[in-house]
């Protein structure tokens, strides 16, 4: 079968196409025909090995040499003990574990795998296991009225993130370059900034703010909630990360804030809410362009760009 392989970090320059053997599912295990697999940052990130922490498991060379985690495709076997799928079953998930998604066939654990649901293609499909369980998780607990800020509102957990918010009747204020501006806005985006001209830390302070790229100081976090609001980040540096975790944990509780970074739940059960929202017509899903194998090493350097609108999929 054909995948997209790397041996070592580096841009995109790294990536071949290669024929490779086809694997076997272990127990446990289901083999996929991938029919599509959306691109996320984690790609991006474990691509190059940036941050430190998208080389856990493999500090020197890439512990998977195939990417891609998000999966759409058919079921061409099992391994032994799965009993929820079966041979020509349409399934969809996020693979974070095993990745291989850049390939032909791809090998999933079968608890991370869920039916596709009627009416759902697998373009589609691919684009919310990761995205949607970031999105859901993050608006979790908004309210009515509410003032919500998602930074990097338009890449793909960002514009599911903006629909849910609005869903549940806040105001929403989105954050990204000048080029996804009018995209946010037909999202139902309430207001829109883009980052280059704007710091959304010195604007008027919001409810909850989901931080997809966060960068600042936990003294800019802090700023931009109201007392007793709420701040997550999800990814961003490793210094950040941890600031955000130790010092703003400190910084919010001596303010009445809370912030802090979004752990993220993965499985079926944190994603297929979203998808039924998908099939129900009350949420879009918007892929800006398909990619083929071999233009993987483009599809990545779209997204590491930080200029993809939406979802990119690449389709075997």
């Amino acid at each position: 079968m054909r995948a997209v392989v790397q041996d070592r970090y580096g841009g995109p320059e790294v990536l071949r196409v290669e024929d490779v053997p086809v694997p076997s599912p272990a127990a446990g295990q289901v083999l996929v025909r991938v029919a599509a697999t959306a691109l996320n940052l984690s790609d991006w990130e474990c691509l190059t090995g940036s941050p430190l922490y998208a080389r856990i498991g493999g500090l020197r060379a890439p512990a998977r040499p195939t990417l891609g985690s998000d999966i759409a495709g058919v079921v061409e076997s099992v391994g032994e003990g799965v009993t929820r799928f079966r041979p020509g079953d349409r399934v969809f998930g996020d693979n974070l574990a095993l990745k291989g998604g850049f390939a032909e066939l791809a090998l999933a654990p079968e608890s991370a795998l869920a039916p596709l649901p009627q009416g759902l293609g697998f373009v589609e499909a691919s684009t919310i296991p990761q995205a949607g369980a970031i999105a859901l998780q993050g608006m979790a607990r908004v309210r009515p009225g509410a003032r919500v800020l998602i930074n990097g509102a338009g890449g793909g957990s960002g514009t599911f993130a903006i629909q849910l918010a609005k869903q549940r009747g806040a105001h929403v204020t989105a954050v990204d370059h000048a080029s996804k501006l009018d995209h946010m806005r037909s999202l139902g985006a309430d207001e829109v900034i883009d980052y280059e001209r704007e710091d959304f830390t010195r604007g008027q302070p919001n409810d909850l703010v989901l931080d997809l790229f966060a960068h600042r100081s936990v003294f800019a976090y802090r700023r931009s909630v109201t007392r007793g609001g709420t701040y997550r980040c999800v990814g961003g540096s490793v210094g950040t990360l941890l600031r955000v975790l130790t010092a703003g944990s400190v910084l919010g509780l001596a303010t009445g804030r809370s912030l802090g970074v979004l752990v993220v739940k993965e499985g079926p059960e944190h994603f297929l809410p979203l998808a039924d929202l998908v099939t129900a017509g009350d949420v879009r899903v918007h892929v800006d362009r398909t990619f083929t194998l071999d233009e993987v090493p483009e599809a990545l350097a779209h997204v590491g760009a930080g200029r993809a609108l939406g979802k990119v999929v690449v389709t075997p």
